[in-house]
């Protein structure tokens, strides 16, 4: 199911060097698998899995220039090894958001 468009209200902004504009796509679309990913791995409680996840994703995003991706990577590596679902849960929610509402542009 494809997510709608986000209007340009709803829309997050993220400014990155254009250095970075063949991979940041790929970066994206990765997390978006991430994503199955992870709700298969919570349904299992498979916690170790949602660890390294966020742990990749605490730095990985501000290295592309997504320091939200980073901040909910850090959250749900710290959920994970708590064993803490409902905030991995939100934490798999916010990925969510911010993925269909991210817009980036090359600078």
């Amino acid at each position: 199911m494809a997510l709608p468009q986000p209007t340009p209200l709803d829309r997050i902004t993220v400014s990155i060097d254009k250095d970075l504009e063949d991979i940041v796509p790929v970066f994206l679309n990765n997390r978006r698998k991430d994503l199955q990913t992870l709700r298969t791995a919570l349904a299992q409680q498979d916690f170790e899995t949602i660890r390294t996840l966020g742990h990749r994703m605490r730095g990985d995003g501000g290295g592309y220039g997504f320091d939200a991706i980073s901040r909910i990577g850090t959250a749900m590596e710290s959920a994970a090894a708590r064993r803490d679902s409902p905030v991995i849960q939100e934490q798999t929610q916010q990925l969510e958001e911010f993925l269909a509402r991210v817009h980036v542009e090359y600078r």
